[in-house]
C-alpha cells in the first residue's frame, strides 16, 4: 500500500466522506467498492455502530479488501453478493436499510439498462432521507471512457433525477482515483417521500 493509499484511507477520505454526510452508526453500501478507497474510510466513519456493504463482483479484489479491511482492524464491512447473484445486478439487501449509498468511477462500466437497475435497487434499499452520492468519473468532459463517454453531468443528473431521486447539488472537489489523488465532480441525490418507483 503506497504512501498516498495510506493517508487517503486513514485521514482524507475520512474527512472526504465525513464532509460528505456520512456519520458514526450509519449504513453504507458502496457500489463497485474496488480496493475500498472509499469503503475503508466509510467503516472507520460507521464505527462499530453501522456497516459498509462493499458490492463488486471481483472475487480477488474483494478479497484483498477483506484482508486489508482485517488489518486496519474492521470488522464492519460486509459483502452482500450471493454466488447466485454474481451476475445479476440486484442485491441481497432488504428494502429501506441503508443512510448512504456510494457509486463512485463505475458507472462508465455499464449501459444504459444496466445503469438505471442500478438506480433502482438503490432507491430501493436507500431509507427516506437517504443519500446517493455519484462520482460519474469518464463521462465526456472528464476522461471519456465506455459509456459515458457521450454524457456530461446534465445529462447524468437528469438519468439519475428520472428515477426518482431528489438532486440535490453538485461539487467540485479533491478525491480519490485509481492509485491517487484527482479533483472530480461529486453529484449528490436524495430519496424523497412519494418518490415511488413503479
Amino acid at each position: 500500500m503506497t504512501n498516498e493509499i495510506k493517508n487517503w484511507i486513514n485521514r482524507d477520505g475520512i474527512t472526504f466522506l465525513s464532509n460528505k454526510g456520512i456519520r458514526k452508526g450509519f449504513n453504507v453500501v458502496d457500489f463497485g467498492s474496488g480496493n475500498g478507497h472509499y469503503t475503508l474510510p466509510a467503516a472507520k466513519i460507521v464505527s462499530t455502530e453501522g456497516r459498509v456493504y462493499a458490492i463488486e463482483k471481483d472475487k480477488n479484489t474483494l478479497r484483498k479488501l477483506m484482508q486489508t479491511a482485517e488489518k486496519e482492524g474492521l470488522s464492519n464491512i460486509i459483502i452482500p453478493i450471493s454466488p447466485e447473484q454474481e451476475k445479476s445486478l440486484q442485491f441481497d439487501l432488504d428494502d429501506e436499510i441503508m443512510d448512504y449509498a456510494l457509486i463512485y468511477d463505475v458507472l462508465h462500466y455499464f449501459s444504459e439498462i444496466e445503469r438505471k437497475e442500478i438506480y433502482r435497487e438503490i432507491h430501493r434499499i436507500l431509507k427516506i432521507g437517504g443519500i446517493l452520492s455519484v462520482y460519474p468519473k469518464h463521462n465526456k468532459n472528464d476522461w471519456p471512457l465506455w459509456n459515458l463517454s457521450n454524457m456530461d453531468l446534465e445529462d447524468i443528473i437528469k438519468e439519475i433525477t428520472e428515477m426518482k431521486f431528489k438532486f440535490k447539488g453538485k461539487e467540485s472537489v479533491e478525491l480519490f482515483h485509481d492509485e491517487g489523488y484527482d479533483t472530480g465532480f461529486i453529484l449528490e441525490f436524495r430519496k424523497e417521500k412519494n418518490q415511488k418507483l413503479t
